[in-house]
């Protein structure tokens, strides 16, 4: 399965380095759905875009609400600096190539960023 989550366990740090090309940052799960409408509005593309036999992504949830406003959240910190979620970076051998921050330029420029074709 080319989207795979992140368990928790994986330091902010260490995820730099992880096998997949695409990290998608996501807000987490509260009562059954991201609490961020931003990230539920991109959710089916993102899926679309990473099918079964396609590139691979690694989900990560950045926490609830009031932890990702916190300005000390890991995420918003080196080596990431997430400045809002939905975001997704593409990574080559533990460097940023790149990285679409935010709903629009996601809905508008995912499938070129990720070199597939819908």
């Amino acid at each position: 399965m080319p989207l795979y989550i992140a368990d928790g366990s994986i330091d902010h740090i260490t995820l730099k380095n992880v096998p997949e090309e695409f990290v998608i940052f996501y807000s987490s799960i509260i009562d059954g759905e991201m609490w961020c409408p931003d990230c539920r509005l991109v959710e089916k593309l993102v899926k679309e875009t990473f099918p079964e036999q396609g590139p691979e992504a690694l989900i990560v949830y950045v926490g609830n609400k009031p932890q990702w406003k916190n300005p000390l959240n890991i995420y918003r910190q080196e080596p990431w600096k997430v400045t809002s979620v939905p975001t997704i970076v593409r990574l080559k051998d533990g460097k940023e190539l790149g990285r679409l921050s935010n709903e629009v330029e996601i809905l508008e420029k995912l499938t070129e960023f990720v070199g597939t074709s819908k």
